[in-house]
């Protein structure tokens, strides 16, 4: 072996060593799990559940810092754009993770390129909410009301191109209605003019609507998912009431930045696949609505790359654009 040879599997070594006690020591400082929304929607809820657990796991303060805007592409990109050293997470969720690439046409990134996939938090059917004093007591009844009045119902959303838009949107085209979508910045704003009646209905993640629906001062008439929510167990599907084919939920997923390094993205994958098996953990999210899941960092970049792919076809098919 030569003098060069032995000087190059020296520094290999010495790198080597120096990696992985990089990844031994990380976390050293606070770590930043950015929120693309608002705070007090579902993705707020949720991020701060996980961020709290996942600091007692990863021995440093995981901090939320909301970056809400443009349907979460905002928050997003600032996690694309982070420096990819571990110290900069997003939560995030079906709307800016699978359907934004296809609402908005200058995204400027891709999300399964430019993001690793971390490890699956957990899922949650939409729930279809209406005002307290509505006449409509049934996803049925909503129907006809709006089928009785088209282009008069007033449907909120948390934003242009949001999950919450989207999903309505579907429901739309599946039953030949006509309405009018009112985008807000957020699910919360949205929420609470839909309470005061300015609004007639909303496609919410139950997170967000938790509070407002225990308060009743708002209503829950139907949910998405093919089986009714724990949560809100006497509220029928949106299939029971006859609208058949009817299956979409939203899920919450921990990403960082691509370039971000394995051993790195390895330590953190371990301590969220902790995180969602921890019963106060699971108790938390449950009483959100959210059911944790645990998935494989392959398994959860798999289904995410399968997520792309559904909704691109449903957001094409629709025809929904924001410029």
């Amino acid at each position: 072996m030569t003098r060069r040879t032995l000087l190059r599997t020296f520094l290999a070594a010495c790198l080597a060593i120096s990696a992985s006690a990089w990844a031994q020591s990380y976390p050293t400082k606070p770590v930043r799990l950015i929120v693309a929304f608002p705070a007090g929607g579902g993705s707020d809820i949720v991020g701060r559940i996980v961020a709290q657990n996942l600091s007692e796991r990863l021995g440093q303060q995981v901090f939320v810092d909301n970056r809400a805007g443009a349907g979460g592409s905002i928050g997003t990109g600032a996690a694309v754009s982070a420096t990819p050293d571990g110290y900069t997470l997003v939560l995030g969720g079906t709307s800016e993770i699978a359907v934004n690439p296809f609402i908005y046409s200058k995204l400027g990134y891709d999300t399964v390129k430019d993001l690793v996939a971390i490890g699956l938090v957990g899922t949650t059917p939409m729930v279809v909410v209406v005002p307290p004093d509505l006449p409509a007591k049934s996803i049925q009844d909503f129907v006809a009301m709006a089928k009785a009045k088209p282009g008069q119902v007033n449907v909120g959303s948390a934003g242009n191109g949001s999950f919450t838009h989207l999903a309505a949107e579907l429901f739309r085209s599946m039953n030949g209605l006509k309405w009018q979508h009112v985008p807000y910045k957020g699910a919360p704003p949205a929420l609470n003019d839909l309470a005061s009646g300015r609004v007639q209905v909303m496609f919410s993640t139950i997170p967000a609507a938790m509070a407002l629906i225990k308060a009743n001062r708002i209503r829950p008439i139907a949910v998405s998912t093919q089986s009714r929510a724990a949560t809100l167990p006497e509220v029928p599907t949106v299939i029971e009431a006859g609208v058949a084919g009817y299956d979409v939920q939203f899920w919450y997923g921990v990403f960082a930045p691509a370039a971000t390094p394995k051993n790195i993205v390895a330590r953190l994958s371990q301590a969220v696949a902790q995180a969602v098996k921890d019963p106060s953990l699971i108790e938390s999210l449950a009483k959100q609505g959210v059911i944790a899941s645990d998935m494989t960092p392959r398994q959860f970049a798999a289904y995410v790359k399968a997520e792309v792919t559904r909704w691109g076809k449903v957001v094409k098919e629709s025809g929904a654009k924001v410029d």
